[in-house]
């Protein structure tokens, strides 16, 4: 019988015993694994990325402990990760914009992460919710939009989890999208940008939705819009931003797993193998619906890794246009 796991400031999933590590020892390291989660706990890339390391442990069958470290929009906890001895023992739980933006904004950063660090698996596809306080006055999008437009400039604001961050470019895009003009107001995560439009300090956010759903169930936020092709179905009343007005306006964002560059190939293998079996159980797949995500393209790493540098390519263009600096 394995014996329990002590307790600590981070978060240890599956204690098994040295016997059942023995199976895997080729493959994989004895020591345990730790999955950075780029950002404070409480936000959307933890709730997920928690949930999916359960069935990563099992998976690979010895323990994986999340690591939140966040600042910089993402960017500590992904240098970290790349810095880190390549033996994958150290992975990154990343959202999208942690490899195809970020690198794109940081000035004089000696670290390419393009080749620091390279794909396990992408593990969820996922749109954004555009919440405002229950008290704006608006329900619609239209409504949304023409408020907007009264308003003097700067008077209206919306929140993110950082410069660069997933829900500050759903803002930046959708403003673009829009012909809108909005005060940005970053935060050191996307939990703690939340609670102030809940608190009314801000006026709205386009959160991931596992943070928003609850908040907006509770009638704390009101939802107006979703911004990907399709409606969640765990907020099915709520339309998308083509559906509401903004023809195709589409926003959307991804989970993956990254290891440091240089990772022994039959290591990668059986990362990859792994992250594939832990993002396509019943249990995972059931809290990505209840969350308002959905499960990723059955693709290997390599499709992967090709769709992340071509959407890499795309940010690198679009913070030129956009003029997207950090603050």
């Amino acid at each position: 019988m394995s014996k329990p796991c002590p307790l600590s400031r981070r978060f240890a999933l599956t204690c098994l015993g040295a016997a059942a590590l023995a199976g895997r020892a080729a493959a994989q390291p004895a020591r345990p694994t730790t999955l950075v989660v780029p950002y404070a706990a409480g936000g959307g890339t933890d709730i997920i990325g928690r949930e999916f390391a359960i069935g990563f442990a099992e998976a690979l069958a010895q323990t994986v402990v999340v690591d939140n470290r966040g600042g910089a929009a993402g960017h500590v906890g992904a240098t970290g990760v790349a810095r880190a001895r390549p033996d994958a023992t150290t992975l990154l739980f990343a959202v999208s914009t942690n490899i195809v933006v970020n690198p794109h904004l940081q000035k004089g950063d000696r670290l390419d992460l393009a080749t620091a660090l390279q794909p396990v698996a992408q593990v969820s596809t996922y749109q954004y919710v555009l919440v405002v306080h229950p008290d704006v006055p608006a329900r619609t999008l239209a409504e949304l939009i023409a408020h907007i437009r009264t308003r003097p400039k700067g008077d209206l604001t919306y929140s993110s989890g950082g410069v660069g961050n997933a829900n500050h470019l759903a803002g930046v895009l959708f403003s673009e999208a829009a012909g809108v003009t909005m005060e940005h107001v970053p935060y050191r995560g996307t939990a703690p940008a939340l609670l102030d439009v809940v608190a009314g300090r801000v006026t709205m956010n386009f959160s991931s939705p596992p943070p928003a759903l609850a908040l907006v169930r509770e009638g704390k936020l009101r939802a107006i819009a979703v911004t990907g092709a399709a409606r969640i179905p765990a907020i099915p009343d709520v339309p998308t931003l083509g559906e509401a007005g903004l023809p195709g306006a589409v926003i959307t964002g991804w989970h993956g797993v990254f290891a440091p560059a240089g990772v022994p190939a039959a290591q990668m293998d059986a990362l990859e193998a792994a992250a594939r079996r832990a993002a396509s159980t019943p249990r995972y797949r059931d809290r990505l619906a209840h969350d308002g995500l959905e499960p990723p393209p059955d693709r290997p790493r390599a499709a992967f890794a090709a769709a992340v540098v071509q959407e890499s390519g795309y940010w690198a263009r679009k913070v030129r246009e956009l003029d997207i600096k950090l603050e």
